[in-house]
């Protein structure tokens, strides 16, 4: 992040590194060029911004890799007004309609609570430089779901006892967010996988890597969590995540100086 404009309220999510070649034919720009150009709009953003600048800062998120916030920008328009136009082509626009039309959290969630909110874009914080697999990366997968498979996995899953198949109300859905972000949740986590994998035997010592991988991950993570809150003292910060990851997370976060973590449950009880 080259440079960042005042923000009183973010929202991190999870992503991927997606590919890029596409936009950065349309915009001429590379990743570090088209982040720049980006966040140079975004410093002098108008308040009533037209179609034409969000279709524009549109295709530079996509050039940047940021396709989550290049999303929002699209949400931002009205129906009429998603078109292509300008360097946002119709190559962009049909990546932008197939990427509102996905199902993950990063779509169905984040970025429409930031149209809501009328928030810009979103701060990918997610990590993956620590995957390693090791000299036989089929040999690691083996171990580590050979590990998975243990008494504690099925118990993990009968905590959401049939919610995972009753997704089809907003109250449902809430009741497994609640449910993912229960206290339990991370004791069965641990037992089920990462404990597991520590006891796993194999000489390479497969399972003790794929933690190292998951704790180092996690660390960088919130490193990039902090990293964004620093330069607005006293921000609140919305962390859509993985699961799996909270527990870890709120350790690391609860160790920072000037971060207080709130207690999600208050919010998903509204």
């Amino acid at each position: 992040m080259l440079r960042r404009y005042p923000a009183r309220y973010a929202l991190t999510v999870s992503d991927y590194c997606p590919d890029v070649s596409a936009a950065a034919k349309a915009t001429g720009l590379d990743v570090a060029a088209a982040t720049a150009a980006a966040e140079e709009m975004l410093v002098n953003w108008p308040a009533q911004p037209s179609a034409a600048q969000r279709r524009e800062l549109a295709a530079k998120f996509l050039a940047a890799g940021e396709h989550d916030s290049a999303l929002v920008q699209w949400l931002h328009l009205p129906a009429p007004e998603r078109r292509a136009e300008g360097v946002l082509n119709q190559e962009l626009v049909e990546a932008l309609e197939a990427l509102r039309s996905s199902r993950n959290e990063n779509t169905l969630i984040a970025a429409q609570l930031a149209v809501r909110l009328g928030h810009q874009r979103l701060w990918p914080m997610d990590d993956h430089s620590a995957d390693r697999y090791g000299p036989d990366p089929k040999a690691y997968v083996k171990a580590v779901r050979k590990a998975w498979d243990n008494p504690a996995s099925k118990q993990r899953a009968a905590l959401h006892g049939d919610l995972e198949t009753q997704l089809d109300t907003p109250e449902n859905a809430l009741a497994m967010y609640r449910r993912d972000n229960g206290p339990d949740v991370a004791p069965a986590a641990f037992e089920s996988d990462y404990g597991a994998a520590l006891e796993e035997p194999s000489p390479q010592g497969y399972g003790r890597m794929y933690v190292t991988s998951w704790e180092t991950r996690n660390l960088r993570m919130a490193a990039n969590i902090r990293d964004l809150m620093g330069p607005t003292p006293g921000m609140r910060t919305l962390v859509l995540v993985g699961a799996s990851h909270k527990a870890y997370l709120d350790a690391y976060l609860e160790q920072m100086h000037d971060v207080r973590i709130v207690d999600v449950q208050q919010a998903l009880l509204k």
